[in-house]
């Protein structure tokens, strides 16, 4: 079997909605129009705090493919104002938010139990407004939302090896910028976080041996399994993971940004970022290496995302073991491509109404899941009703 990155083929049944003219896809995707339609026709459950579990009308897999957003369409309308990462959630949203992560984790391991049939991974990509909304890799929905998917095996090994050159698959490993100038001091710095749950995986041990990804970055093993979930530190942790990489991605580039620039405000580990990264010669030497190349070169220093830009996920290796790891988001925003699943999305209603039933089966079960712990209530759709 060859290993490598794989391209799936994926159908959709097309949305029914008509962009306004004069006005680009992605930038009415951020509308809170737009939101009502993904809350009516999609919509499986709603928390008190704006919390939303809505069936992906666009989705990554067929096999099981879910999101919660965090929907504050209506009470802030500027788009580029919305919370887009887990440190912007106030705590009592973010501790409903983590129950519901755990609950239908758990399902999810649950009802696909067998690490060499079925990969599982759920997990977060940066949506931080680092781009005009226009650009290419820009988010469609400009508000934080998770992704909860699983992929069957046999169709992965069964599709072709993607593109290694593919944009979408530069995130991780040689390609990426801190991979491959700052390997040791990106490393260094994560292992100063102090962590009692997770613990850092040895070589090797979190790649998948189908796709080979991910490559070459940071990961740490979830001693406990899903266990491990219901436990509030594992959260705090997961949390720690993200503030560490954010700090470690302002303070790289604002030295890019401007030479010799002190400490970011607000920065979470500032003793750390001032021992560990700015008196370290190959940090600077690489923030100087970019900052010189910006200098020259327009376009490169238009495509960089000067605010930290990640993707944050926990999946299940081909041993079984629970693995957190964190990426920075350079280009692409699908999470699945951390691993090397590249998703072609191709409209074809009858392909998706193939899958459609029992697809549904399992989200109105997870959604039966969240009631029963009082995580929300049910959404009434044209396809299924409230309970």
């Amino acid at each position: 079997m060859t290993c490598g990155p794989r391209e799936i083929v994926t159908p959709f049944r097309p949305i029914p909605l008509d962009v306004p003219e004069g006005m680009k896809p992605n930038e009415f995707f951020n509308s809170t129009e737009n939101l009502n339609d993904l809350e009516h026709n999609n919509g499986l459950l709603q928390t008190p705090e704006g919390l939303l579990l809505y069936r992906k009308a666009l989705g990554h897999s067929n096999e099981f493919d879910c999101s919660i957003i965090y929907n504050t369409s209506r009470t802030i309308l500027d788009p580029l104002g919305r919370p887009v990462r887990r440190t912007q959630v106030p705590e009592a949203v973010k501790n409903v938010w983590n129950r519901m992560n755990q609950i239908i984790i758990d399902f999810m391991l649950e009802r696909y139990p067998d690490p060499e049939a079925h990969l599982v991974l759920a997990g977060e990509a940066s949506l931080d407004a680092t781009w005009p909304l226009t650009s290419p890799g820009v988010p469609s929905i400009r508000m934080l939302h998770n992704h909860f998917i699983v992929f069957d095996k046999r169709e992965l090994a069964a599709a072709p090896v993607a593109d290694a050159n593919n944009p979408n698959l530069t995130d991780g490993g040689q390609h990426s910028l801190f991979q491959a100038h700052m390997r040791e001091v990106y490393r260094a710095f994560f292992d100063a976080l102090d962590l009692k749950i997770l613990k850092p995986c040895d070589k090797g041990e979190c790649k998948l041996a189908l796709t080979g990804y991910p490559q070459g970055l940071p990961s740490w093993g979830i001693p406990g399994g899903a266990e491990t979930l219901k436990e509030v530190q594992f959260w705090k942790e997961y949390d720690i993971i993200l503030k560490g990489f954010i700090d470690f991605y302002r303070a790289f580039f604002g030295q890019v940004s401007t030479r010799n620039s002190p400490l970011p405000r607000d920065i979470y580990f500032p003793e750390l970022v001032e021992e560990k990264l700015l008196f370290n010669n190959d940090f600077l030497k690489a923030a100087k290496m970019v900052r010189d190349r910006c200098i020259t070169d327009a376009k490169y220093a238009n495509a960089i995302r000067w605010q930290p830009a990640f993707k944050q996920l926990i999946y299940r290796n081909d041993k079984g073991q629970l693995i957190v790891t964190i990426s920075q988001n350079s280009i692409g925003n699908a999470i699945t491509e951390l691993l090397g699943v590249v998703v072609n999305r191709r409209p074809d209603a009858e392909a998706y109404g193939k899958a459609e039933p029992a697809l549904l089966e399992k989200l109105l079960e997870v959604r039966r899941r969240l009631v029963e712990a009082d995580l929300g209530t049910g959404i009434a759709t044209a396809q299924w009703d409230a309970s």
